[in-house]
């Protein structure tokens, strides 16, 4: 008598139950967000939206208003969140949470990412083109190997 054990696959719980979204107002980062909101549905986990606030740059100690400026920035991305929430709900319906860190990208997606204990990190292809020869954020996200990393063009 042969001992056969069945393996059963547990249909929706083998997948990442905390997705982190890097969204800055660019297109690439819609797409990003739309694409992670997708996934999120599906697996039936919880998208992070991330807005990484920039830190006090020579720029503003000679008086430009950068903190006003993200805080806005923040606002409008929370909004425009909400609104698409609700334009799909009961037919699209995600959980989701929006969080804002203030540093540069890179290290304010890491932080988020850590501190959200995400199981991936989706971001857009960064739109500047010198990023394409010195490396942008999703090319030392995914350099860091610390997380599944999604590139959405």
């Amino acid at each position: 008598m042969t001992n056969h054990h069945e393996h059963q696959f547990e249909l929706g719980t083998d997948g990442p139950k905390v997705i982190v979204v890097g969204m800055d107002g660019s297109d690439s980062s819609y797409r990003a967000a739309a694409y992670a909101a997708g996934l999120a549905r599906r697996q039936r986990a919880l998208l992070a939206a991330v807005y990484v606030q920039p830190v006090m740059t020579a720029s503003a100690a000679l008086g430009v208003p950068v903190a006003g400026t993200t805080d806005a920035i923040a606002e409008d991305l929370l909004r425009e969140i909400r609104d698409a929430t609700e334009r799909v709900k009961g037919v699209f319906d995600v959980r989701w949470e929006f969080h804002t860190f203030r540093g540069d990208p890179y290290s304010g997606l890491v932080k988020a990412a850590d501190e959200l204990k995400a199981d991936a990190v989706v971001v857009g292809a960064s739109e500047q083109a010198g990023h394409r020869i010195v490396g942008s954020v999703a090319i030392r996200l995914v350099k860091a190997g610390r997380w599944p990393v999604t590139v959405v063009p």
